[in-house]
């Protein structure tokens, strides 16, 4: 059986479970889903809570649209990510099952197939009916060989409800930051410095957090990551704020 490969939709965890800390390692297995879910979640709540602060809305409106926007949104990618994980297992699996059809229905066929794969591995003459006797001798083996070899596919061995958990997660938690100060605000509890001010301090503080995490996932510059974040989420939450800003000169008369 020929067809495309499937190209994995994450670096191999083996490279983050080698290059983290070892303080990261409890949660190294789901780090690629807290890391692109707090970005998304620090990134669009700021925009939301930029674009009110330069419309000149009260903390009250900055809240409902605020939080409105980081359990809808969080959900959202959570569910995205939950869906794209079953949908690559569901995939793996439908690919497996036509390859176990094909070893028992078209074993010659199959048997050729392994050998030109390690043909092209550099194995030659009677080591190569070697190699291909042994990785055709178990079933279970020859099929793992034909997903890995021919197909470029590997069986994601985490759950999909976890990858969607942990994402949904990650964007509550980060995504709330931008909006502390202002519930703080609200909740009259005495803030002296400019909610909106403080809360980009904040959040500049988080999108360099979560860009120091992203450098063990991308496997790059701990600097680059982190200024990088800061940089892009910047760069949103600017957009948003004068997009506001636009808005109310023009809606306002």
């Amino acid at each position: 059986m020929s067809t495309t490969p499937y190209p994995p939709a994450k670096p191999p965890e083996a490279a983050i479970h080698n290059s983290g800390p070892k303080w990261l390692r409890p949660v190294q297995d789901y780090l690629g889903e807290f890391v692109y879910g707090g970005i998304d979640g620090s990134v669009t709540t700021f925009a939301v809570v930029a674009g009110a602060a330069g419309g000149g809305l009260s903390a009250q409106v900055v809240l409902i649209l605020g939080f409105a926007n980081l359990i809808a949104d969080g959900f959202a990618m959570s569910v995205g990510s939950y869906l794209s994980a079953k949908s690559q297992q569901d995939n793996f699996s439908m690919h497996e099952r036509t390859e176990y059809w094909e070893v028992d229905h078209l074993p010659e066929r199959e048997r050729q197939e392994v050998r030109e794969i390690m043909q092209a591995k550099g194995f030659k003459g009677e080591l190569l009916e070697k190699v291909v006797d042994v990785l055709t001798a178990d079933r279970d083996r020859w099929v793992d060989v034909m997903m890995k070899e021919e197909l470029g596919m590997i069986r994601e061995t985490k759950s999909p409800f976890a990858i969607g958990g942990v994402t949904f997660a990650s964007f509550i938690a980060v995504g709330l930051v931008p909006l502390l100060t202002y519930v703080l605000d609200f909740s009259k509890l005495g803030l002296q410095a400019d909610p909106f001010w403080l809360a980009a301090f904040l959040t500049g503080l988080a999108f360099l957090g979560i860009g120091y995490l992203k450098s063990y996932v991308t496997q790059t510059s701990r600097w680059r990551a982190m200024l990088e974040t800061l940089l892009l989420g910047g760069a949103a939450a600017t957009l948003a704020y004068f997009v506001g800003a636009l808005l109310e000169r023009w809606l306002g008369g």
